[in-house]
């Protein structure tokens, strides 16, 4: 069924069932409204003038308890939050029979690229061909440009996927026509999980379960479309340095890549991932793996994440290791991932569904107000030449929901994904894939017990900066100065080594040389540790390595707290 929305920011349509609690009802209405609405002062009514009633009340009552029917409209009254809009989500304390505490959150803001890019068309230009017969300035069917979405214009550029704007503009077009005045959200979230809260009825499960509150089968198939097209390193140095804890001790590693989002042009609409820096969080190094204790890493990483994000840089991806040498002492190394074993195997397919759901892409056109992730995983291991070669991937809408729901775990063997079974805290419905057999012909394969991750991943492409590119590298350097967490190589950041790196271009006057010096997000991290310099100072710090001007770097090397990290240097 549908419901109207009518509010000061005009008419709009949620889908929902007669069923469902009118608490996700408010959750879609939220993500229609502006981000600066203050969700604790949101009431709601039959008609403008009563439209009093607080949501706090209403949340657990259903649709249909509630009297609403398909096409009803409901009055939303709202006020907005005095100010900048807070990082933290606001709350709206709903009190119950049973005291239950529930929490509405606003959705986050979408990223400008995203608004950007959803303005544009996207369409295809083609030349007037032979079989125009129209002058310079006609158009038929032969040279009209192309939807975004075409499938022979990918298929001939071997373009495995479309782009998520490409997809989402196809499904908006068929979903919403232009001419309407009302508005369905194209994209949803997928959801395997049981309905605890379900009242057709029932007891909840594992004691009772109908066929509103249970999932429906599940058939998975290839996705063709990816949040992200690209990941563009923006130094080779960039992995080397990665590498190089490899190199020296015989086991794996394993870091964050922290950048941004841009356009990606070789795709219509496309999104390309700048990786501008790699931090290896604490982990125990392995031959085959690694281990970590991931209190200690979520501690660790909110603070690095606080500080990428002075320098515009947020959590774009992983990255990790899985090479093993071939002993010809010519560097090469072996293959173990390819079409004849696997590429990710399915216990890295949980990890990156689990990382892409921490991180949410948000979207307007979601009924959730998000939809799955723009979260890479890149791996580096041995390709077919026994080379080192980076592959990077993201996992489907179908991994995200089915980790979110616990229903499938890593097996022994690493190309299949273990079915779990139904418990009293989940519940799996059928699980089935589409195949191909011997004769050709597309069939229906029953995915229990196990089934091939294959079909949960997408594949992406990489690459440097073009030497053309205008655009340089935020960090000049990535060397010199020792990594994070890199105890094993026997390397460690401590005065010595800030001595060492820093203090003879910190002396000399030569503002190229401490320019290129500071270029260094490793370094920027310790000095940020070291809490030497105050707030207005590290934020003139952030501007000088930023905007590369001597002027800035004046100013910072003449403020008291650079005085005293010099005096620091001298004394170590």
């Amino acid at each position: 069924m549908i419901l109207r929305i009518r509010s000061k920011e005009g008419m709009q349509r949620v889908s929902c069932d007669s069923g469902d609690l009118f608490g996700t009802v408010v959750e879609k209405i939220l993500s229609h409204l502006s981000p600066s609405v203050n969700p604790a002062t949101i009431t709601v009514g039959s008609q403008e003038s009563t439209a009093n009633e607080p949501i706090a009340g209403l949340v657990y009552r259903s649709v249909a308890d509630l009297g609403l029917n398909h096409g009803d409209i409901v009055f939303v009254k709202y006020q907005e939050k005095e100010g900048e809009q807070p990082k933290e989500a606001a709350s709206v304390n709903i009190n119950t029979t049973e005291n239950v505490k529930a929490s509405i959150a606003p959705p986050a803001k979408e990223l400008q690229l995203d608004q950007e890019l959803e303005k544009e068309e996207g369409l295809i230009p083609r030349k007037k061909s032979s079989l125009c017969r129209h002058g310079d300035n006609g158009m038929c069917e032969y040279c009209s440009p192309l939807p975004p979405w075409d499938k022979q214009y990918h298929e001939d550029r071997n373009i495995k996927h479309i782009s998520f704007h490409s997809h989402l503009k196809q499904l908006n077009e068929s979903t919403n026509k232009a001419t309407g005045g009302s508005y369905i959200a194209p994209l949803s979230q997928p959801d395997f999980r049981i309905n605890k809260r379900c009242i057709n009825g029932h007891e909840p499960w594992p004691r009772g379960i109908c066929s509103k509150c249970q999932p429906s089968a599940i058939t998975l198939q290839q996705q063709n479309f990816r949040m992200v097209d690209h990941v563009e390193f923006q130094k080779s140095a960039l992995i080397n340095e990665f590498i190089e804890c490899w190199r020296y001790t015989g086991t794996q590693r394993f870091g964050y890549m922290y950048g941004t989002y841009q356009r990606y042009d070789a795709t219509p609409l496309g999104v390309k991932a700048v990786v501008e820096a790699i931090y290896e969080p604490p982990q125990h190094d392995e031959q085959d793996g690694l281990t970590m204790d991931m209190e200690q890493v979520k501690e660790e990483m909110s603070k690095v994440d606080q500080l990428a994000e002075t320098f515009g840089l947020f959590p774009v991806g992983l990255i990790f290791t899985d090479l093993n040498d071939c002993g010809a002492g010519d560097g090469s190394v072996f293959c173990k991932r390819h079409k004849d074993s696997f590429f990710l195997s399915s216990l890295e397919v949980s990890m990156a569904a689990r990382h892409q759901l921490s991180h949410p892409n948000v979207s307007k056109f979601s009924e959730q107000g998000h939809y799955s992730s723009k979260f890479v995983t890149c791996v580096i291991s041995g390709n077919l030449q026994n080379e080192i070669d980076i592959a990077s991937y993201q996992v489907s809408t179908s991994a995200e929901a089915l980790v979110d729901a616990d229903m499938i775990t890593g097996s022994t063997h690493p190309s299949m994904a273990f079915i779990n079974e139904t418990t009293s805290e989940r519940y799996v419905p059928e699980i089935f894939y589409m195949k191909r057999n011997e004769y050709g012909l597309t069939i229906k394969e029953n995915a229990k017990p196990a089934f091939p991750v294959d079909y949960l991943l997408l594949s992406l492409t990489h690459g440097f900066p073009l030497e053309s590119s205008e655009r340089k590298p935020l960090f000049a350097t990535t060397a010199d100065f020792p990594w994070a967490n890199r105890q094993a190589m026997g390397l460690s950041q401590d005065h010595h080594e800030l001595k060492r790196y820093l203090y003879g271009a910190a002396t000399s006057g030569d503002f190229k040389e401490l320019q290129s010096k500071l270029s260094n997000f490793h370094l920027l991290l310790y000095l940020h540790s070291l809490e030497v310099l105050s707030p207005s100072e590290w934020l003139l710090l952030v501007d000088a390595v930023k905007t590369d001007e001597d002027e800035k770097l004046f100013e910072l090397i003449s403020t008291p707290g650079w005085q005293t990290l010099v005096m620091i240097l001298q004394e170590s």
